[in-house]
């Protein structure tokens, strides 16, 4: 047995090979297992700051990066066992070559699956936050939320990568910095719209023209402000999709915040054929106001009913109320209980709703017929 083991293949013994195969079957077989392990760990060191939020969500989060680094970890010590065959002849790791190409790769995937995890981290913090924030009666805590939380992971990002520039490939930071200093204006033209879209982000969190949550309309775009990042707003609208504005866009346009409308305006017009008399307009537009004015929900002395304007096929009447709401549904109820009471209103007063219609009058021996 020990002799068959000691057997050589591509310059490897059975041994190590069986050793590989080994540890690579067993990293497979329990990467779950201490992915959840370590994902415990991690709660437990924040458990105090997670405020309701349990282990299962953190794990969530982990799971994919920790199974990741688990593997690379794995293979790590499985190819540790190995050796290249000599007459492949490959240069030692100090020189170029396909082992420095292996070991270059293998210590970037190792800082990018450590920087997923820390990310990961972020995110199970910005949920707390969140849900911490969701408890306050302040806007404004739902709406720096999710920005210090993407600033903190582009922040870890950009530091993962001047580290695996500064430490796996040896390169000068201080050099590379100042070297960006030269080109800084070319990136800077480069990057014009994404520089401006970030100061718009600033300008929305200083001035606060709006807050997640609010109602807006902003060109022809209608909804709720669900995130402000540091890019670009997202709005649901009404049809419930998800539109995403740039933040210059945002700032520089014409803003409506209709979450700051104390009412809801309701105008419209009503046309009545002209065959209605001048004694049934009065008395349909008396009573149309009085059933304004008797609603609870309509804001008295800011309304108006009056004969408006004469139309190719009708007379019109405009209508014009706010009703004391914000809630959409509650408007749209609102309105239309008024309108079926109009409809009684013009139906009790023996006039009816004009349509369109043309009247041909035919002259015959000076007549019309």
């Amino acid at each position: 047995m020990l002799e068959f083991l000691h057997r050589t293949f591509l310059g490897n013994t059975i041994e190590s090979l069986c050793w590989f195969v080994g540890i690579i079957l067993l990293g497979l077989l329990f990467k779950k297992l201490l992915s959840k392990l370590l994902a415990l760990f991690v709660f437990r060191f924040f458990k105090k700051y997670s405020q309701g939020v349990g282990y299962n969500k953190l794990f969530l989060l982990l799971k994919k990066p920790l199974e990741i680094f688990i593997l690379l970890i794995t293979l790590y010590f499985a190819f540790d066992r190995l050796h290249f065959p000599e007459e492949w002849n490959i240069v030692a790791i100090e020189h170029f070559g396909l082992r420095l190409i292996l070991s270059k790769l293998f210590q970037i995937f190792i800082v990018g699956s450590i920087t997923w995890i820390l990310l990961r981290v972020v995110d199970f913090f910005g949920v707390v936050f969140k849900q911490r924030a969701l408890l306050t009666a302040s806007k404004t805590d739902d709406q720096i939320v999710p920005f210090v939380k993407d600033a903190i992971k582009v922040f870890i990002t950009i530091f993962s990568f001047f580290f695996i520039l500064g430490t796996i490939f040896d390169l000068n930071i201080a050099s590379l910095v100042a070297g960006l200093g030269i080109g800084g204006l070319a990136v800077a033209l480069a990057a014009k719209e994404s520089l401006e879209n970030l100061f718009g982000s600033f300008t929305i969190f200083l001035d606060k023209p709006f807050v997640i949550g609010d109602l807006i309309r902003v060109g022809t775009v209608e909804g709720t402000v669900e995130k402000i990042g540091f890019r670009s707003t997202r709005i649901r609208t009404a049809e419930k999709s998800y539109v995403t504005v740039p933040n210059k866009k945002m700032v520089d346009s014409d803003l409506d915040n209709l979450s700051l409308r104390l009412q809801r305006r309701a105008r419209f017009d009503i046309g009545l054929t002209y065959e209605t008399t001048a004694p049934q307009f009065k008395s349909i537009i008396k009573d149309i106001q009085n059933t304004l004015e008797n609603h609870p929900s309509i804001l008295k002395g800011d309304m108006q009913v009056k004969l408006h304007d004469f139309g190719d096929s009708a007379i019109n009447i405009m209508i014009y109320y706010f009703v004391d709401t914000l809630e959409y549904e509650v408007y749209l109820a609102v309105r239309e209980e008024i309108n079926y009471k109009i409809i009684e209103i013009v139906a009790n007063n023996g006039s009816s709703f004009a349509y369109p219609t043309t009247s041909v009058w035919v002259k015959k021996d000076d007549k019309l017929i």
